[in-house]
């Protein structure tokens, strides 16, 4: 595993390697290697895991949802 086990990261270490990690996401599929994509997709599924774990009812925003994507797309056409 490269980084220090999420589960050993406080909350505030957390988000930090989460902001860390999605910044750096389309550099690294557009331009890394096959193992630099393959590092990069584990390590921010435990970071995301990690955080759900933590965080199991956190508030989830009613626009990204597949309804509130669906209103948008209607509203859209109008």
């Amino acid at each position: 595993m490269t980084g220090v086990d999420p589960d050993r990261l406080d909350d505030q270490q957390l988000m930090k390697e989460l902001e860390t990690i999605h910044r750096t996401r389309h550099d690294t599929l557009l331009h890394g290697s096959n193992d630099a994509l393959r590092t990069h997709n584990m390590r921010m599924a435990q970071l995301e895991g990690e955080y759900l774990r933590r965080h199991p009812r956190r508030p989830v925003a009613a626009g990204r949802t597949r309804d509130g994507a669906r209103e948008r797309g209607l509203a859209a056409e109008c």
